[in-house]
């Protein structure tokens, strides 16, 4: 099995920092794709930012320029690191995974079970 462990969620006022991290772990061939996502209440979960294998990134047009990703390869982690932090930025945010478990030829998509970041004004 494969598991996604988030944290480094919290309340934060406007205009601070947050460092999201997460691990995959199980029974992992490779990983592809990894990325955030976030769901704010009454609105549907939408993407915050990827990042490739090799580290391209793309992000969604409300972050940019505040919010970076990076991840390790070695250690299956990946993070986002949010600055300048906005109410509207209030949300649980999911860590996603595009990976091939062993044994297997199958590219499935992993979530974590999110944690919360929120933003005070």
């Amino acid at each position: 099995q494969v598991q996604l462990v988030e944290s480094g969620g919290g309340l934060v006022q406007a205009g601070g920092s947050l460092r999201l991290s997460c691990a995959a772990s199980g029974s992992i061939f490779v990983i592809n794709d990894m990325g955030w996502y976030r769901q704010a209440p009454g609105k549907q979960r939408e993407l915050v930012a990827t990042i490739t294998r090799g580290g391209s990134t793309n992000f969604a047009d409300s972050v940019k320029g505040r919010f970076t990703i990076s991840r390790d390869n070695a250690k299956n982690t990946v993070y986002l690191q949010m600055n300048s932090l906005e109410p509207e930025d209030t949300a649980v945010y999911y860590c996603n995974a595009r990976l091939v478990m062993r044994g297997t030829i199958d590219l499935r998509s992993y979530w974590g079970q999110g944690t919360q970041v929120t933003v005070s004004s």
